[in-house]
């Protein structure tokens, strides 16, 4: 495992976070994309439902965290009542405003500003799950039990249920790395 300050800095800080709130970090990076939970299941070796889904959510007085099952999708009137108030999924803008994190990497802990969390509880059935670490490549394990304790979250029942999914959940394409133009300035790409 490469040492802290050998990650990018978005890695490092949800190293340096982890560390803080008693995790050992093992984050692994991969060549390959880790960015959806498909991805990031086939990439390490496990099952969808074992990967956290960090998705944003805005909220009238402010973003809201959900971690999500992989193979879940979130339902917004179940998130709307837990909350009290209307929620919609975040454009990518507001989730990188709000976490300080790209989609596609936002991790759990870590972020710009301490966010409302709520775990999705079919999460807890599993002896470990997988969390972006910071980028569309690093993911980390850990316990259900420790990311409820890490995040503050809630655990509650967000899921559609299986009978009322009609289509694929639409996501943003993660942001890729910057690049260098031919002027030598950084531009942001973003995936086809």
């Amino acid at each position: 495992m490469p040492e802290a300050g050998q990650y990018p800095p978005a890695v490092q800080r949800v190293v340096a976070a982890l560390a803080a709130l008693g995790v050992e970090p093992r984050v692994r990076a991969f060549d390959s994309s880790t960015a959806t939970a498909a991805d990031a299941a086939a990439t390490i070796g496990t099952t969808v439902e074992r990967i956290v889904k960090s998705l944003v959510f805005a909220a009238a007085d402010g973003p809201v965290l959900v971690l999500a099952s992989g193979v879940n999708r979130v339902d917004t009137t179940k998130l709307s009542a837990l909350l009290g108030r209307p929620a919609r999924r975040a454009d990518a803008a507001l989730a990188r405003q709000a976490t300080g994190f790209a989609i596609g990497g936002v991790p759990p802990v870590g972020h710009a500003a301490p966010l409302p969390v709520y775990v999705d509880r079919d999460l807890l059935q599993y002896d470990l799950v997988w969390a972006a670490a910071g980028t569309p490549n690093a993911v980390f394990p850990i316990t259900p039990g420790e990311l409820v304790r890490v995040t503050g979250g809630r655990v509650a029942d967000v899921a559609q249920a299986p009978d009322k999914v009609a289509e694929p959940e639409q996501t943003e394409q993660p942001e890729q790395p910057d690049k260098l133009d031919k002027l030598g300035k950084t531009e942001k790409t973003r995936s086809a």
